[in-house]
């Protein structure tokens, strides 16, 4: 089974390693990519077909076909932030589409408030050669992100 995971924002595709994050950066959390956000008004998309099975202001999981999840975290240590920026979209529950909106945000505020924008995109429970990058560099919300093995 190949699971196509889309890139929630747009902006530029990193690699993990690039992360500010040691956590995100080292692969601790699980395989995928990130995403240096573009500064201004935006709002983060599902990267897969699935049910919001976690949902809270900076970060969700959308669990897809056989149960993969795949997390995105809006910005690093944006939970200190405790919902301040991010307005919901979408509710823990909702079964979705690829590309529909469930956080809305301004990654030039998270900036302001002093943490980095950049958005991991992970595959749980995946091993690190169950992922292939599909892009690198610029992307919109909704272009493929990487391959899920």
């Amino acid at each position: 089974m190949s699971t196509t995971v889309l890139a929630p924002v747009a902006g530029r595709a990193l690699v993990l390693a690039q992360v500010p994050d040691p956590v995100f950066s080292a692969g601790m959390v699980g395989p995928g990519l990130a995403v240096d956000p573009e500064r201004g008004a935006a709002e983060a998309v599902a990267p897969i077909d699935g049910q919001i099975v976690k949902l809270h202001a900076h970060a969700f999981i959308v669990a897809g076909a056989g149960g993969r999840g795949v997390l995105v975290h809006l910005g690093i240590d944006t939970v200190q932030l405790k919902g301040t920026g991010f307005r919901l979209l979408a509710r823990e529950g909702d079964l979705v589409s690829a590309g529909r909106p469930i956080v809305a945000w301004n990654p030039a505020d998270i900036e302001a408030a002093g943490r980095s924008p950049v958005c991991p995109v992970i595959a749980l429970d995946a091993a690190a050669e169950a992922v292939a990058a599909l892009a690198l560099g610029p992307v919109r919300a909704g272009d493929e992100l990487f391959r899920w093995e």
